[in-house]
């Protein structure tokens, strides 16, 4: 991997990190059209290493939330009154909801890096995933607030983040369209599939960096998609949360369903090979 190819899947994780189009499914489909192997632990180390770039662009936006939470959770294992207050609680809940991710990304973690880096599967996961978009918008009542969060409500969502284990699928794309189904407003909903994606992307990081490092990748490119990624995925996440305040999420099914559509044809023509 060169300087270019690793400042091209920057940008691309940077884009698409928290649209809910599946960064897994463009970083492996533009990896193909570098050139690069799909199925090799080295480029798969590497960008779940840059994603962390991603990670730190949404600390940095939601830094007074995270902070605040952080604190109130502090003081609530300390202090008995402090565990009344919300935000000791709503701290425990992205915990909670953080929790499945963990569990099933290191028990998966070999089918992950095999079977399921296929275009075929990045295809149908787009397609597939964005008919489930679609039912969440349409069932969506959006009554219920932030404040409204209960633990079915993380444990739900935290397992949908599982879901974006398979390429295509989107791990936003995911948490919000749960989000949506139980009745959560879309900014609210946005705002938990960030919160739950720092501790999964950020662990899944920390933990391929020595295979991204060392396995032919190397320090230098390693630390160019992710610088790129950040400041990219920074001004991808200030435009989600102002889009989502008024706007539907079915603008990306769309997008999805013609990328998956294009994606069949191109396999199917064998003008580009699966792995």
């Amino acid at each position: 991997m060169n300087f270019l190819d690793a400042i091209i899947l920057g940008i691309v994780e940077g884009l698409t990190e928290f649209l809910p189009v599946s960064s897994t499914g463009h970083l492996t489909i533009v990896s193909k059209m570098l050139g690069l192997r799909i199925d090799d632990s080295a480029v798969t180390a590497f960008t779940a290493v840059i994603q962390v770039g991603a990670i730190f662009a949404v600390l940095i936006y939601f830094w007074s939330d995270i902070s605040r939470l952080f604190l109130a959770w502090v003081k609530g294992l300390r202090s008995k009154q402090a565990r009344t207050h919300p935000d000791y609680r709503m701290a425990w809940l992205v915990i909670i909801g953080s929790l499945p991710i963990v569990f099933v990304g290191f028990a998966a973690k070999d089918i992950i890096k095999g079977p399921l880096r296929s275009l075929w599967v990045v295809a149908f996961a787009l397609i597939i995933w964005g008919v489930v978009m679609l039912a969440a918008e349409a069932v969506a009542k959006q009554n219920r607030q932030e404040a409204d969060l209960n633990l079915m409500d993380v444990l739900l969502i935290g397992f949908a983040q599982c879901l974006a284990l398979i390429p295509g699928v989107s791990r936003s794309g995911a948490t919000i369209s749960v989000g949506l189904m139980r009745g959560l407003d879309r900014v609210a909903a946005t705002r938990l599939a960030f919160l739950l994606g720092i501790p999964a992307l950020l662990g899944a990081g920390v933990y391929e960096l020595p295979s991204a490092l060392g396995e032919g990748v190397g320090w230098a490119p390693t630390l160019v998609g992710t610088v790129v990624s950040f400041f990219v995925a920074y001004a991808s996440v200030a435009w989600l949360m102002k889009y989502v305040s008024g706007h539907k999420i079915t603008v990306f099914v769309w997008y999805r369903w013609a990328l998956g559509a294009v994606l069949i044809v191109v396999l199917s023509a064998g003008w580009l090979s699966a792995t």
